[in-house]
């Protein structure tokens, strides 16, 4: 059955995929907001409101409850797309045929409680509660550097991206945190919670009538004028490659080379692009693997990663420190191929597989689809996976180069040692 959407009120959409697939049901909750100067508070709230609700005041509590309402589980996330800010609520309950209850109605119940009836002491969340998350957000935020690999992307990420809004690190800044109270946290939340589009899917074995029902019921709340999140910039022009060097604590270098690609998620380069990024490092069949690691041994790993929303691809590889230009002048060597349109049968053949695989996988998860389908929306497309496979597979080998023309190198990011090594790779050109 196709993807069914419907309006449950100003800035609320319902979106119901019934699926005879999954033991359980599915109900992912995103709030979207502009990533910007309050993305530490916006980052902050999920930890908050999973502390407690007005009749459910403790997390101690809250696991109870899910316990009782068999097993049902909740989870929350933050991250970005593009310029846009989401949190993500999974609730997961047991398909009711298993369990002669009406869990739907409790559990759709619970989610509106836990997310528009917080705890609220004093006109504010409860005091303890947000310096305790405060406390743990900090935490998070200064361990950012423990994982390198993630780490070096991230930090390549934020000097290409300087000035734009991309920067922004999804749990925003220590310093942010130090302005937060819980008085104003929670007069921000109810900005948020009145004025932020919400869309919630429901992906399992549901009756889709029901499901609107049940929603239209305890969904159904007053908000205000709704925010419209802006159009991620995505074209930018790169005047001149910019080289940073980081010196940290590691035997292991990390190169990072990000590029623009100036496609949109919308455009039908997208598709192209898609393949461009599996060629050149989507797997152990493309470029970077063959060239960089396995025949010249240069890299731990070399890999392509793709930015959707913000028209950005990534090349990560861990290398020895000594290598770093070898290294480098063999990426771009790899780079330049493409543009050259020298791309085997081989290396074509094994991305659109693997693409195939890696977009039929999303079916086995009720989660991924929900993703997926948000994704899609933010995209502005109605493509279902079907659709998005179709696309794919009616690209041929010269769309790919044509897309190659768009990919302009714009930072040379090098984490290296405090000592020895190529201390100096930020001047190298």
């Amino acid at each position: 059955m196709d993807l069914i959407h419907v309006q449950i009120t100003d800035g609320i959409n319902l979106y119901v995929k019934n699926i005879d697939k999954f033991k359980t049901i599915s109900i992912n909750t995103y709030i979207h907001n502009y990533l910007g100067k309050d993305a530490t508070r916006f980052a902050l709230i999920p930890s908050i409101l999973r502390r407690g609700t007005k009749k459910i005041k403790t997390y101690k509590d809250i696991s109870k409850f899910l316990e009782g309402l068999y097993g049902a589980t909740l989870s929350s996330a933050v991250y970005k797309r593009g310029e846009r800010h989401i949190q993500q609520y999974k609730l997961e309950l047991a398909e009711e045929k298993y369990i002669n209850e009406d869990i739907l109605n409790v559990g759709a119940n619970f989610l509106k409680e836990f997310l528009f009836n917080p705890l609220i002491v004093d006109n504010g969340f409860e005091k303890a509660y947000v310096n305790q998350e405060k406390e743990i957000q900090k935490n998070r935020i200064e361990s950012r550097i423990n994982e390198k690999t993630k780490y070096a992307v991230d930090r390549c990420i934020e000097e290409m991206c300087k000035g734009e809004n991309y920067s922004i690190y999804e749990l925003g800044s220590i310093e942010d945190l130090n302005e937060i109270d819980e008085k104003n946290l929670y007069r921000y939340y109810c900005k948020c919670m009145n004025t932020l589009p919400i869309d919630i899917y429901v992906v399992g074995h549901v009756d889709p009538d029901y499901v609107i029902q049940l929603f239209h019921k305890h969904f159904n709340v007053e908000r205000e004028k709704i925010l419209s999140i802006p159009e991620t910039a995505v074209k930018k022009s790169v005047e001149k490659v910019k080289y940073v060097t980081d010196k940290l604590d590691v035997t292991q270098g990390k190169l990072t080379l990000g590029f623009r690609t100036n496609i949109s998620p919308n455009e039908k380069a997208y598709y192209p692009l898609l393949l461009y990024s599996g060629i050149l490092g989507g797997g152990p069949f493309s470029k970077l693997f063959m060239n960089v690691r396995e025949k010249s041994s240069l890299a731990y790993y070399a890999s392509t990663r793709l930015e959707r929303f913000k028209g950005l691809m990534l090349i990560m590889s861990g290398i020895e420190i000594d290598n770093y230009q070898k290294t480098l002048d063999l990426i771009l060597q790899q780079v330049e191929e493409m543009k050259r349109g020298n791309i085997s049968n081989y290396e074509f053949d094994s991305t659109l597989k693997a693409v195939r695989t890696s977009m039929n996988a999303i079916k086995d998860s009720a989660t991924q689809l929900s993703d997926f389908y948000m994704s899609q929306n933010i995209a502005h497309s109605n493509d279902d996976i079907e659709d998005f496979i179709n696309k794919i597979e009616k690209v041929a080998i010269n769309d790919v180069v044509r897309v190659s023309e768009n990919i302009k190198l714009d930072t040379v990011y090098f984490m290296t040692g405090r000592k020895g090594g190529v201390a100096n790779a930020g001047n190298m050109q």
